[in-house]
């Protein structure tokens, strides 16, 4: 899997300077179907994977956030070119590139870049979690104590009402909406935070597929909202992205409102 994740980490350099002269400088932007913001910094990353792709693994698939390219094949890149889109053409610096290669449906290798703070986040399966080489763990914080920080995403039109979750998790939790499911992930892997509430169905697996294995070999737990397993190379139905120590009660608490 090694020469994956450095096929990964090429693309991600790509994505990083990509991301910095557009944050710095101009972009175009538009408004998709579900009223979510796209740029072209998006649009040109995107596309830039499924060239790489097709030059280097003509068998491989690609699902992107906007762009797909669908082979019939087990070996599939997923990638979120730019993860809190709405955050960078605000100018707040906290949207990182996310690229997974998921194998069976299962992912193998993960790499999250966030360019503001130079940071990039690796996983292979089985090899552990690291952040510019330095082996990261997840905290060991339990739901009630103090630092105990859960993230939550929400939008108009999920499947999934987190809001109803996280006011049911405010007197045992601190909250947070950053902006970023994958940054807030990479905050877990990394000790600083210890849960996410992620709605994301269609296309979420872009969102988070490589986070997932980062904070699993990070230490940490990941399932869906029905705290099942899904599988990655397509939709999912929503994420709890845990440290793993409270991921029970977390979860018997979203179930209530699903």
């Amino acid at each position: 899997m090694k020469e994956y994740l450095d096929f990964a980490m090429d693309i991600a350099d790509y994505a990083k300077k990509e991301i910095l002269e557009h944050f710095y400088g101009n972009m175009d932007l538009s408004f998709k179907e579900d009223r979510t913001v796209v740029t072209d910094v998006d649009k040109n990353i995107n596309h830039y994977l499924i060239e790489k792709v097709h030059e280097k693994y003509p068998e491989h698939s690609v699902i992107g956030e906007e762009e797909s390219d669908k082979n019939i094949s087990k070996y599939v890149w997923v990638c979120d070119p730019v993860d809190g889109t709405g955050m960078f053409t605000d100018g707040i610096p906290v949207s990182v590139f996310s690229l997974a290669l998921v194998v069976d449906g299962v992912v193998q290798v993960g790499v999250v870049v966030d360019p503001y703070l130079d940071k990039t986040y690796t996983a292979m399966r089985g090899e552990g979690a690291f952040c510019n080489g330095e082996r990261i763990h997840v905290n060991e914080k339990k739901l009630g104590d103090l630092g105990y920080r859960v993230n939550f995403e929400m939008w108009d039109n999920s499947k999934y009402n987190t809001l109803e979750m996280v006011h049911d998790l405010l007197s045992v939790a601190r909250i947070s909406s950053i902006g970023s499911v994958a940054r807030s992930c990479m905050a877990i892997a990394s000790g600083h935070f210890s849960c996410d509430l992620f709605p994301g169905v269609d296309h979420g697996n872009c969102d988070i597929a490589a986070s997932s294995l980062i904070v699993e070999e990070a230490g940490g737990r990941v399932t869906n909202f029905y705290g099942e397993i899904d599988r990655y190379d397509g939709k999912i139905n929503g994420a709890i992205i845990s440290n793993g120590v409270s991921h029970e009660e977390v979860l018997q608490k979203v179930k209530k409102y699903l």
